[in-house]
């Protein structure tokens, strides 16, 4: 019989990350730089392990080939998202995505597609999305070449609470003192443009894809930042964060409880404030920073509590 999943965090350490996951979740996290905190993933560079129930200790993997249709439901034929928190304790490199097309095509893999939600941010925080009207292949490449790319970037101001919708192709850099959910396909192609000329620890410059990234880049790309609106309901308030071909996001505010049903698919729960708890069958304990998965099979469960929760679907 199955259940809900909940999975044990798979962390990476790079140069732009910092400590805020055991700060702001009280987690227990290594030594070191963390910049992220892969939760839900079934990727070869990163694959979660379930730590509840009968299939502790199988990776998601395991767990799809023994339970495919009651974890997935009949629309997919593989595991299509990828949930991972994120700590921007410096700037990361402004970097492009492909789309499914040349992602399997030039890399094997599939596109990129993503969104970010601002769990915490500094005052006046910014983030790149998108380049300034007017720019072309031509004159961003050899802005490139001249060192001046950061005059062709978008810089836009966020905040806490922010939803941030980047689909494949699009400019963009998460800059410091951010925290940040991101939902996005499975997929780990990315395309670095510019890196504010910093080295590693030997003193080398991280490796640049200009050619990949000019081939991929939509330069008429215009989004905004989303402000969720949010609707009344009895004992919580939803909002509508992104809808997409590969992931539908909503957030709900929870005051007391919130009952929903699995709709022949998978759903993706993350908690980014308060705590609560799942009730199927029996209870399980949310704190902010969980992520959970209702395999598709489960159908009717609630979660009650005081908490804000991401809700992802496909």
């Amino acid at each position: 019989m199955l259940y809900p999943l909940f999975f044990q965090p798979i962390y990476k350490s790079t140069i732009w990350g910092g400590r805020k996951l055991e700060s702001y979740f009280k987690r227990q996290i290594p030594d070191g730089n963390i910049a992220e905190s892969w939760d839900i993933s079934c990727h070869k560079k990163g694959m979660s392990i379930i730590k509840n129930g009968n299939l502790k200790g199988k990776t998601l993997e395991e767990a799809i080939k023994i339970y495919k249709k009651e974890i997935l439901g009949d629309k997919h034929e593989y595991f299509p998202l990828l949930v991972k928190l994120i700590d921007a304790n410096d700037k990361l490199s402004v970097q492009v995505h492909p789309d499914d097309e040349y992602a399997k095509k030039i890399e094997n893999q599939f596109g990129k597609t993503e969104m970010w939600y601002v769990i915490d941010a500094k005052k006046d925080a910014k983030i790149i999305y998108g380049l300034k009207k007017g720019t072309t292949k031509e004159n961003f490449k050899k802005a490139i070449l001249k060192g001046n790319v950061e005059d062709f970037l978008n810089f836009v101001n966020v905040e806490k609470g922010d939803v941030i919708f980047i689909p494949s192709g699009t400019v963009h850099a998460i800059l410091d003192e951010l925290l940040l959910l991101e939902i996005q396909q499975n997929s780990d192609v990315t395309y670095r443009i510019y890196d504010w000329n910093r080295v590693d620890k030997d003193g080398k410059k991280r490796e640049l894809h200009l050619d990949k990234a000019l081939d991929v880049i939509n330069y008429n790309f215009e989004g905004k930042v989303i402000k969720p609106k949010f609707k009344d309901f009895q004992n919580f308030k939803k909002a509508k964060a992104v809808c997409s071909k590969y992931f539908n996001v909503e957030i709900i505010k929870i005051e007391k409880e919130f009952k929903d049903v699995t709709r022949n698919s998978f759903i993706i729960f993350t908690a980014v404030e308060g705590e609560g708890k799942l009730i199927k069958n029996e209870e399980y304990q949310i704190k902010a920073g969980d992520s959970f998965l209702i395999p598709a099979c489960l159908c009717d469960f609630k979660i009650e509590g005081n908490l804000t929760v991401l809700k992802t679907t496909v």
